[in-house]
């Protein structure tokens, strides 16, 4: 059976670790040559470039910043250097600096905003050019079940995953015409290096609070991404696609 995802070049923005890396060695496994950023996290990244070598695709990490416009663009213009072509495109790069409203400096709310939501632009508007000349492609926007809900302590956090819903409606409604469709994945509670620092009583109720009572995995959401890169999506375009075990229902 041919791989999914053979022959399709994706882009994925943090990459180094937790869903991000799930993400690369999924789509890696179903075939697609992979493309991906880190950032500070180099070593990680090093790593992660050699261990996808076992699918037999062409892989490549770059050091990239994405909320920056000049280095979003240099970035898509080598990947398509590289590898001929962009077919996928998954916005994963994020960040969080939790607290109160009352407490929260303008550089925490500004930060969060600009390496979640601005670079999700950056990439967007970078690589609808190589997608507009193909008349084809899958945009991909990591949202959280806190951008449809909100979050006490996550001000800039939710506003920064709110935004995302709005830009992938957008994207979806401009770029339709030409086969190009965007969706946004909203997980819910996914352990990672992220939650394993919270403690274990923390982590037993959010998983009791689940209808699935479990945390979800990287690999739930990197099965939804191969989704919607697929052709098995090919006509779900502007959607949220919560993966979060029922949490938010």
């Amino acid at each position: 059976m041919e791989k999914l995802l053979s022959g399709k070049t994706a882009l994925i923005t943090g990459a180094s670790k937790g869903i991000g890396k799930g993400i690369a060695e999924k789509l890696a496994m179903y075939g697609a040559h992979v493309a991906f950023t880190y950032l500070s996290s180099v070593e990680k990244g090093l790593a992660l470039e050699q261990e996808l070598q076992k699918y037999g695709t062409k892989v490549k990490g770059y050091k990239s910043d994405a909320s920056d416009l000049k280095a979003a663009e240099a970035l898509i213009n080598d990947v398509v250097a590289d590898f001929g072509g962009l077919d996928i495109v998954v916005n994963n790069a994020g960040i969080t600096r939790d607290g109160l409203l009352m407490r929260m400096s303008e550089e925490n709310f500004n930060d969060v905003i600009r390496t979640n939501l601005n670079s999700v632009f950056n990439i967007t508007k970078s690589c609808q050019r190589q997608m507009l000349k193909q008349r084809s492609g899958s945009i991909i926007n990591m949202s959280s079940v806190v951008g449809l809900k909100g979050n006490a302590g996550q001000a800039n956090y939710a506003a920064s995953k709110a935004g995302i819903i709005g830009f992938t409606k957008s994207i979806a409604l401009e770029l339709g015409s030409r086969n190009i469709r965007c969706n946004a994945i909203a997980p819910g509670f996914i352990e990672t290096e992220m939650t394993a620092v919270l403690n274990e009583e923390t982590v037993k109720q959010w998983r009791e609070s689940i209808p699935l009572k479990r945390g979800g995995t990287p690999d739930d959401i990197a099965n939804c991404v191969v989704f919607l890169a697929s052709d098995l999506s090919s006509y779900i375009t502007g959607q949220v696609i919560q993966v979060d075990g029922g949490m938010l229902t």
